[in-house]
């Protein structure tokens, strides 16, 4: 809420509860009778008065029944003469009792207005003047600290209450051997420092987001015991130039009085880009940021016991300065992890979760080919959700093998209902994936067929790889071609034409094709790299591509590119015309279950699976 705002509610408050205190302190609960001079004559010549009291002009009248009135008089007047003038009987007005006393003054009828007009208008306006100050204060107060570094400092648990070592951390064996030595110099300097050894002043970390960077950079904090300050690239640039390398300055400031530290930069490519390259010049503060950075880095003593870790998945556009000896001079590459690691990685993230007997980390291992670790975590987590969706204790197999399917396509849609005609395309399309894979060399098992709607897919046809693989063959790539353009296929074999769901394979094949031919030197056009990209530093990503061949070379690309495809889809179509009988079976099958596990596959295609990799 805006301060502003939250004062004046405050105050109009401190009104309202003053103006009740007032309304029951200022005016009685009940208001007496008031009744007139004759009044009284006549009441005393009853004898229904027993007693009168005069202050100054107020009568204040006590009847024989206990009942009270009150009257005034007029000024300057007696009220024994004032009554016998008006006719009162003497001898009724000698039974009354009249006691004369001082003219009564109400606290009220003099402190209310000072009160009002004056105390109270004081109290608001100081009350805002000394809101006014207070927020002035806290003003000069955030300008002195706008050079301050915004680092989060832990401490030297590694992360406050939750302190994460390398046992936290699944696979990445190389990377934790590496940094083992940089966590032993902070435990034990002297041994070093002995030999006239210098410890790397700067460790990059290098890999695809979610690889663990950033929990691996916690946990070297954590197994040196050491203060850790963790800070964004980014929260270094502002708007005003010169807040960078102020910031800079106080965060290394910091590191060197807390020494032995370590200082983690997240995200480096965000200051650390190449300067220069920019459209248009460079960026200013940006730049002086990252000037700042390399004169502390080079500026360190070797006695400081400060490391500087730093992480991006971005390496190719740091700037020649960051990476020399002297500051990041240790790379480290983190790799995805492979199906061992992954298994590991799944049972860390699941360790708090209570989980069934049939769970097996293997089998959602295999699944997972190319998931990080934080993709990982996530099919963890959206399994432990599915389980509480249904209600049940435990999580089981089930959960987490429809969890893959959700982090890879999304959920299901279920209101998505295909018509008949519809379904039974799907159906063929599908099952002219699976078996165009079965049946091509170098591709990957059939796990799972589906014509059951996810995320932006009507239907999707599972592989897993049996092994991981880090390089491909031609033959690999025209197999992966011809199994994305098997769907569309299909359609032709069966229906003789194809429909507009086959868009996305179409995309994915002609990238694929032409990526053969420009980058992998995979074609007729002999072993030469086509195509320079152009990185544009102040976006951060390729935009552009610079030709390095002519208007001929051009056309020639592009033939090569159709010959690929034609091929790919021809070796499809062969194999789907030679088991047209297959493929009814299959796409019959899926019409009417909509998912064929692996199992089920497998026993469809029965003895034909023999003569696999043979088309």
């Amino acid at each position: 809420m805006n301060p502003l705002l939250k004062n004046f509610i405050f105050v109009v408050l401190i009104l309202l509860v003053v103006g009740a205190i007032f309304s029951l302190l200022y005016f009685p609960a009940s208001t007496p009778t008031e009744v007139s001079t004759t009044q009284i004559v006549s009441d005393i010549n009853a004898n229904k008065i027993k007693t009168i009291t005069v202050s100054g002009d107020a009568l204040d009248i006590t009847y024989t029944d206990s009942k009270t009135a009150t009257s005034m008089k007029e000024s300057g007047t007696g009220l024994t003469d004032l009554l016998i003038n008006l006719g009162v009987n003497k001898d009724s007005l000698q039974k009354v009792n009249i006691d004369n006393k001082a003219a009564k003054e109400d606290l009220w009828s003099w402190l209310t207005p000072i009160l009002i007009f004056g105390i109270l208008p004081l109290a608001v306006f100081g009350f805002f003047f000394w809101t006014m100050i207070k927020q002035s204060k806290a003003g000069a107060v955030q300008v002195f600290d706008f050079t301050k570094a915004k680092a989060r400092l832990f401490g030297a648990e590694g992360h406050g209450k939750e302190k994460i070592t390398f046992k936290d951390v699944a696979g990445l064996k190389e990377a934790k051997e590496e940094l083992v030595e940089i966590v032993d110099f902070l435990k034990f300097p002297k041994k070093y420092l002995a030999m006239g050894a210098k410890i790397p002043r700067g460790v990059l970390l290098v890999g695809s987001a979610g690889v663990g960077k950033t929990l691996l950079a916690r946990a070297v904090a954590g197994e040196a015991n050491v203060p850790f300050m963790s800070v964004s690239g980014s929260e270094f640039v502002e708007m005003f130039v010169g807040v960078g390398s102020a910031r800079v300055r106080d965060l290394f400031a910091t590191a060197k009085k807390s020494a032995p530290s370590i200082i983690f930069i997240d995200e480096l490519d965000a200051i650390g880009r190449h300067r220069g390259a920019g459209i248009g010049g460079g960026h200013d503060e940006r730049e002086q940021t990252l000037n700042q950075i390399l004169v502390e880095m080079d500026g360190f003593e070797k006695e400081t016991g400060v490391i500087i870790l730093a992480a991006t998945n971005r390496p190719d556009i740091l700037d020649p300065a960051l990476l020399r000896p002297g500051r990041f001079d240790r790379k480290i590459v983190l790799d995805p992890p492979d199906v061992h690691d992954r298994e590991e990685i799944l049972k860390i993230h699941s360790k708090d979760k209570p989980l069934g007997k049939d769970v097996k980390f293997s089998e959602v291992a295999e699944r997972t080919p190319g998931f990080s670790g934080a993709d990982l975590a996530n099919v963890a987590n959206e399994a432990a959700l599915l389980a509480a969706r249904q209600n049940k204790t435990q999580v089981d197999q089930r959960e987490f093998l429809e969890a893959i399917e959700k982090v890879l396509l999304g959920p299901e849609r279920k209101s998505h209902i295909l018509s008949k005609k519809e379904k039974e395309i799907a159906a063929y399309h599908e099952a002219g994936h699976a078996l165009v894979s079965t049946f091509m060399p170098e591709t990957e098992a059939v796990r799972k067929i589906s014509i059951i709607a996810r995320g932006m897919a009507a239907g999707y046809t599972l592989q897993v790889p049996s092994e991981e693989r880090k390089m491909k063959t031609k033959t690999g790539f025209i197999s992966e071609i011809a199994t994305l353009l098997g769907g569309c296929t299909a359609e032709k074999v069966k229906f003789g034409e194809m429909t507009t769901g086959a868009s996305n394979d179409l995309a994915r094949a002609s990238d694929m094709a032409r990526r053969l031919v420009k980058e992998f030197g995979m074609s007729s056009l002999g072993l030469i790299a086509f195509g320079e990209k152009e990185e544009l530093v102040f976006l951060g990503k390729e935009i552009s591509e610079q030709r390095n061949y002519s208007e001929k070379i051009a056309e020639r690309i592009d033939e090569e590119v159709d010959m690929i495809i034609k091929e790919a889809q021809k070796h499809a179509e062969i194999i789907l015309i030679k088991h047209k009988a297959l493929l009814d079976k299959v796409a019959q099958d899926l019409f009417e279950k909509e998912i064929i596990e692996r199992e089920e596959f497998e026993r469809l295609i029965g003895n034909n699976k023999n003569g696999n990799k043979k088309a």
